[in-house]
C-alpha cells in the first residue's frame, strides 16, 4: 500500500519522517533519500530497516533533535488516537510544523470516531477520539493548509477478516466506492505553507507551479 498510493506524496530526493513508527510497516516500504522512524518505544530500532535512523523520544519533543525546516514529508499513521489529550497532539502537530519545509507534506491516516462510533474504544490504548473535521482543525490551528481530506479511506484494522492481499489492496484503493462502504479510517493531506517570494526552490521540489 505505501509505494502503489503513499509514494504519490513524496518527491524525489525527500527526507521522510515516520511519526509514532511502531513496527516501521510505512518507513521501511517508501522510498525516499534519508528515512526517519520516530518512536516512543524503543523496539522501534527491532524492526527498522538498514539505512534507517531511528529516534526514541515522546512525539511532542520531536523538534529537540530534527533541524528546523530538514524534512520534506512527515507520515502519521495511527498515533494520534494514543495521545493523552488534545493538548498533546496540538504540542506534536506546532513540532511538525517547525520542522517541515517550507510546502513540506503532512499525512496522516487515522480512525475516525465520525463514522466508527463505539468501535473506536474496542482498542485498550486509544485515549484521543478524532473526527477528520476536528482533525482539519487541529492542523489548521498549528499553521498548516489542508490540502485534501477523505473522512472515509481505509478499514479500520487489520485484525479484521478483510483480505490483506496485496492485489486486493491495490484493487481496493483503485475503486473509491468500496471506501464509502469499508473505510472507517480517515485521510488527512496538509502541507506547511511556502512563504510567497522566499520559497521557490520549495515550491519547485513540491511539484506546484507559481501563482
Amino acid at each position: 500500500m505505501c509505494r502503489s498510493f503513499f509514494q504519490r506524496y513524496i518527491p524525489a530526493g525527500s527526507t521522510v519522517l515516520d511519526v509514532g513508527a511502531g513496527s516501521c510497516d510505512f518507513i521501511n516500504q517508501i522510498r525516499a533519500t534519508r528515512r526517519i522512524a520516530l518512536d516512543v518505544n524503543p523496539e522501534a530500532l527491532r524492526y527498522a530497516a538498514a539505512g534507517i535512523e531511528v529516534l526514541c523520544l515522546p512525539l511532542e519533543r520531536l523538534a529537540e533533535v530534527i533541524p528546523p525546516e530538514s524534512v520534506d514529508v512527515a507520515m502519521a499513521s495511527n498515533v494520534f488516537e494514543h495521545l493523552r489529550s488534545t493538548e498533546v497532539l496540538l504540542e506534536v502537530l506546532a513540532a511538525l510544523f517547525e520542522v517541515l519545509r517550507p510546502g513540506g507534506r503532512l499525512i496522516i491516516l487515522q480512525p475516525n470516531v465520525r463514522v466508527l462510533g463505539g468501535r473506536f474504544w474496542d482498542f485498550l490504548d486509544h485515549t484521543l477520539p478524532l473526527t477528520d473535521r476536528a482533525m482539519e482543525e487541529a492542523v489548521t490551528l498549528t499553521g498548516f493548509e489542508v490540502l485534501e481530506r477523505r473522512a472515509r479511506f481505509l478499514p479500520y484494522t487489520t485484525k479484521s477478516r478483510l483480505p490483506k492481499a496485496d492485489w486486493l489492496v491495490r484493487l481496493y484503493l483503485a475503486f473509491p466506492p468500496a471506501h464509502l462502504v469499508l473505510g472507517k479510517q480517515m485521510l488527512v493531506v496538509a502541507r506547511r505553507p511556502l512563504r510567497p517570494g522566499v520559497d521557490q526552490h520549495s515550491r519547485e521540489h513540491d511539484g506546484s507551479s507559481p501563482s
